[in-house]
Protein backbone atom coordinates (compact mmCIF):
# COMPACT_ATOMS: atom_id res chain seq x y z
CA UNK A 1 0.00 0.00 0.00
CA UNK A 2 1.30 3.44 -0.93
CA UNK A 3 0.92 5.56 2.18
CA UNK A 4 0.23 9.27 2.25
CA UNK A 5 1.82 11.31 5.03
CA UNK A 6 1.10 14.85 6.19
CA UNK A 7 4.06 16.61 7.81
CA UNK A 8 3.54 19.87 9.69
CA UNK A 9 6.19 22.58 9.69
CA UNK A 10 7.82 20.93 6.68
CA UNK A 11 9.00 23.94 4.70
CA UNK A 12 12.40 23.95 6.41
CA UNK A 13 14.47 22.41 9.17
CA UNK A 14 13.76 18.97 10.60
CA UNK A 15 10.29 18.86 9.07
CA UNK A 16 11.74 19.31 5.60
CA UNK A 17 14.34 16.60 6.20
CA UNK A 18 11.56 14.25 7.34
CA UNK A 19 9.36 15.07 4.35
CA UNK A 20 12.27 14.57 1.96
CA UNK A 21 13.17 11.19 3.44
CA UNK A 22 9.59 9.94 3.44
CA UNK A 23 9.22 10.92 -0.21
CA UNK A 24 12.39 8.98 -1.00
CA UNK A 25 10.91 5.99 0.84
CA UNK A 26 7.88 5.96 -1.45
CA UNK A 27 5.36 7.94 0.58
CA UNK A 28 3.07 10.50 -0.98
CA UNK A 29 3.83 13.67 0.97
CA UNK A 30 1.59 16.54 2.05
CA UNK A 31 4.06 19.25 2.95
CA UNK A 32 2.46 21.87 5.19
CA UNK A 33 3.58 25.09 6.80
CA UNK A 34 1.93 28.13 8.36
CA UNK A 35 3.43 30.08 5.45
CA UNK A 36 1.85 28.58 2.33
CA UNK A 37 4.37 30.26 0.02
CA UNK A 38 7.28 28.64 1.85
CA UNK A 39 5.43 25.31 1.67
CA UNK A 40 4.98 25.67 -2.10
CA UNK A 41 8.62 26.62 -2.61
CA UNK A 42 9.74 23.59 -0.60
CA UNK A 43 7.34 21.33 -2.51
CA UNK A 44 8.67 22.64 -5.83
CA UNK A 45 12.19 21.69 -4.75
CA UNK A 46 11.07 18.15 -3.88
CA UNK A 47 8.64 17.47 -6.71
CA UNK A 48 10.15 15.18 -9.33
CA UNK A 49 7.23 15.49 -11.70
CA UNK A 50 5.41 12.39 -10.43
CA UNK A 51 2.77 14.37 -8.54
CA UNK A 52 3.59 12.82 -5.16
CA UNK A 53 3.95 16.13 -3.27
CA UNK A 54 1.14 18.46 -2.20
CA UNK A 55 1.84 21.82 -0.54
CA UNK A 56 -0.69 23.31 1.87
CA UNK A 57 -0.86 26.21 4.29
CA UNK A 58 -1.64 24.97 7.79
CA UNK A 59 -1.83 26.81 11.11
CA UNK A 60 -1.59 23.93 13.58
CA UNK A 61 -3.44 25.90 16.28
CA UNK A 62 -6.63 25.91 14.21
CA UNK A 63 -8.83 22.77 14.01
CA UNK A 64 -10.42 24.06 10.81
CA UNK A 65 -7.00 24.19 9.16
CA UNK A 66 -6.40 20.53 9.90
CA UNK A 67 -9.91 19.71 8.64
CA UNK A 68 -9.26 21.59 5.40
CA UNK A 69 -5.87 19.93 5.00
CA UNK A 70 -7.45 16.50 5.45
CA UNK A 71 -10.11 17.30 2.88
CA UNK A 72 -7.53 18.55 0.37
CA UNK A 73 -5.35 15.49 0.96
CA UNK A 74 -8.21 13.08 0.35
CA UNK A 75 -9.20 15.00 -2.77
CA UNK A 76 -5.64 14.74 -4.14
CA UNK A 77 -4.48 11.31 -2.98
CA UNK A 78 -7.67 9.52 -1.95
CA UNK A 79 -6.70 8.94 1.68
CA UNK A 80 -4.29 9.80 4.49
CA UNK A 81 -2.45 7.19 6.53
CA UNK A 82 0.22 9.06 8.50
CA UNK A 83 0.48 12.31 10.45
CA UNK A 84 3.82 13.72 11.58
CA UNK A 85 3.32 16.51 14.14
CA UNK A 86 6.60 18.37 13.73
CA UNK A 87 5.75 22.09 13.68
CA UNK A 88 6.83 23.98 16.79
CA UNK A 89 7.77 27.40 18.07
CA UNK A 90 11.22 27.34 19.66
CA UNK A 91 12.15 30.24 21.93
CA UNK A 92 14.92 30.48 24.51
CA UNK A 93 13.82 33.36 26.73
CA UNK A 94 15.14 32.89 30.31
CA UNK A 95 12.37 31.53 32.54
CA UNK A 96 12.17 34.57 34.82
CA UNK A 97 11.83 36.87 31.81
CA UNK A 98 9.11 35.03 29.87
CA UNK A 99 6.01 37.22 29.49
CA UNK A 100 2.74 35.37 30.07
CA UNK A 101 1.69 36.13 26.51
CA UNK A 102 4.84 34.49 25.14
CA UNK A 103 4.32 31.46 27.36
CA UNK A 104 0.75 31.09 26.09
CA UNK A 105 1.88 31.45 22.48
CA UNK A 106 4.46 28.69 22.74
CA UNK A 107 2.09 26.34 24.57
CA UNK A 108 -0.72 27.08 22.10
CA UNK A 109 1.53 26.39 19.14
CA UNK A 110 3.41 23.33 20.34
CA UNK A 111 1.04 21.55 22.73
CA UNK A 112 -2.33 22.66 21.41
CA UNK A 113 -1.11 22.16 17.83
CA UNK A 114 -0.14 18.56 18.57
CA UNK A 115 -3.42 17.95 20.39
CA UNK A 116 -5.50 19.32 17.50
CA UNK A 117 -3.55 17.28 14.97
CA UNK A 118 -3.87 14.05 16.96
CA UNK A 119 -7.57 14.61 17.58
CA UNK A 120 -8.55 15.63 14.05
CA UNK A 121 -6.54 13.03 12.16
CA UNK A 122 -7.00 10.44 14.89
CA UNK A 123 -10.76 10.55 14.37
CA UNK A 124 -10.29 10.04 10.64
CA UNK A 125 -7.79 7.21 11.08
CA UNK A 126 -10.14 5.48 13.53
CA UNK A 127 -12.95 5.46 10.94
CA UNK A 128 -10.54 3.86 8.45
CA UNK A 129 -9.27 1.29 10.96
CA UNK A 130 -5.65 2.24 10.30
CA UNK A 131 -3.28 5.12 10.97
CA UNK A 132 0.13 6.19 12.21
CA UNK A 133 0.79 9.34 14.24
CA UNK A 134 4.34 10.40 15.06
CA UNK A 135 4.81 13.37 17.39
CA UNK A 136 8.09 15.24 17.57
CA UNK A 137 8.80 15.80 21.24
CA UNK A 138 12.23 16.77 22.57
CA UNK A 139 14.91 15.96 25.11
CA UNK A 140 13.88 19.31 26.65
CA UNK A 141 10.57 17.76 27.67
CA UNK A 142 12.46 15.08 29.62
CA UNK A 143 15.27 16.99 31.31
CA UNK A 144 13.78 20.50 31.48
CA UNK A 145 15.89 21.82 28.63
CA UNK A 146 19.31 23.41 28.49
CA UNK A 147 19.45 25.85 25.58
CA UNK A 148 15.67 26.07 25.07
CA UNK A 149 13.11 28.04 27.05
CA UNK A 150 10.95 26.76 29.90
CA UNK A 151 7.78 27.17 27.83
CA UNK A 152 9.27 25.09 25.02
CA UNK A 153 10.37 22.38 27.48
CA UNK A 154 6.95 22.35 29.17
CA UNK A 155 5.15 22.04 25.84
CA UNK A 156 7.34 19.13 24.78
CA UNK A 157 6.80 17.41 28.11
CA UNK A 158 3.07 17.75 27.50
CA UNK A 159 3.47 16.17 24.07
CA UNK A 160 4.97 13.09 25.70
CA UNK A 161 1.84 12.76 27.85
CA UNK A 162 -0.56 13.45 24.97
CA UNK A 163 1.19 10.72 22.99
CA UNK A 164 0.31 8.18 25.68
CA UNK A 165 -3.28 9.42 26.01
CA UNK A 166 -4.00 9.24 22.28
CA UNK A 167 -2.17 5.92 21.96
CA UNK A 168 -4.46 4.40 24.55
CA UNK A 169 -7.59 5.98 23.06
CA UNK A 170 -6.87 4.84 19.51
CA UNK A 171 -5.20 1.50 20.20
CA UNK A 172 -8.34 -0.55 19.41
CA UNK A 173 -8.81 1.24 16.07
CA UNK A 174 -5.65 0.14 14.30
CA UNK A 175 -3.98 3.49 15.01
CA UNK A 176 -0.58 3.84 16.66
CA UNK A 177 0.66 7.04 18.29
CA UNK A 178 4.32 7.45 19.16
CA UNK A 179 6.83 10.19 19.89
CA UNK A 180 10.45 10.83 19.07
CA UNK A 181 12.48 12.96 21.49
CA UNK A 182 15.62 14.27 19.79
CA UNK A 183 18.45 15.97 21.56
CA UNK A 184 20.42 18.78 19.88
CA UNK A 185 20.68 18.15 16.14
CA UNK A 186 23.02 19.59 13.54
CA UNK A 187 20.41 21.99 12.21
CA UNK A 188 20.33 25.78 11.70
CA UNK A 189 17.83 26.16 14.58
CA UNK A 190 20.25 24.61 17.07
CA UNK A 191 23.15 26.72 15.83
CA UNK A 192 20.93 29.80 16.16
CA UNK A 193 20.12 28.92 19.78
CA UNK A 194 23.71 28.01 20.69
CA UNK A 195 26.30 30.63 19.68
CA UNK A 196 29.51 29.29 18.16
CA UNK A 197 31.50 30.24 21.24
CA UNK A 198 29.25 28.03 23.38
CA UNK A 199 29.08 25.06 21.01
CA UNK A 200 32.22 23.40 22.40
CA UNK A 201 30.70 23.46 25.88
CA UNK A 202 27.49 21.87 24.60
CA UNK A 203 29.39 19.11 22.84
CA UNK A 204 31.29 18.38 26.06
CA UNK A 205 27.95 17.80 27.80
CA UNK A 206 26.87 15.19 25.23
CA UNK A 207 28.30 11.76 26.11
CA UNK A 208 28.96 10.85 22.45
CA UNK A 209 30.53 14.28 21.85
CA UNK A 210 28.60 15.32 18.76
CA UNK A 211 25.32 16.74 17.51
CA UNK A 212 22.68 14.38 16.20
CA UNK A 213 21.85 13.87 12.52
CA UNK A 214 18.43 15.01 11.35
CA UNK A 215 18.44 12.31 8.66
CA UNK A 216 18.57 9.60 11.34
CA UNK A 217 15.54 11.13 13.07
CA UNK A 218 13.77 11.03 9.69
CA UNK A 219 14.63 7.35 9.39
CA UNK A 220 13.09 6.71 12.80
CA UNK A 221 9.94 8.56 11.73
CA UNK A 222 9.72 6.38 8.62
CA UNK A 223 10.01 3.23 10.73
CA UNK A 224 7.22 4.31 13.09
CA UNK A 225 5.13 5.33 10.07
CA UNK A 226 5.45 1.94 8.42
CA UNK A 227 2.75 -0.71 8.27
CA UNK A 228 5.08 -3.02 10.21
CA UNK A 229 5.04 -0.70 13.26
CA UNK A 230 1.74 -2.07 14.61
CA UNK A 231 3.28 -3.31 17.89
CA UNK A 232 4.73 0.06 18.91
CA UNK A 233 2.38 2.59 20.45
CA UNK A 234 2.55 5.07 23.31
CA UNK A 235 6.34 4.93 23.09
CA UNK A 236 8.97 7.65 23.05
CA UNK A 237 12.14 6.93 21.14
CA UNK A 238 15.14 8.81 22.54
CA UNK A 239 17.74 10.10 20.08
CA UNK A 240 19.96 12.28 22.24
CA UNK A 241 23.56 11.10 22.25
CA UNK A 242 23.24 9.81 25.82
CA UNK A 243 22.14 13.11 27.38
CA UNK A 244 19.09 11.39 28.88
CA UNK A 245 19.25 7.71 29.78
CA UNK A 246 16.55 5.51 31.28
Amino acid sequence: MTQTVLVTGAAAGLGNVIATHLLEQGFQVVLTDVDVNRAREAADRLDDGQGKVLALGLDICQPQDFARALEATIERFGSLEVLVNNAALTLATPVMDIPVEEFDRVIATNLRGTFVGCQTMGRYFATKGYGRIVNLASLAGQNGGTASGAHYAASKGGILTLTKVFARELSQSGVTVNAIAPGPLDLPMVHALVPEEKMAGLLQMIPVGQLGEAEFVAQAVALLASEQASFVTGATWDINGGLFMR
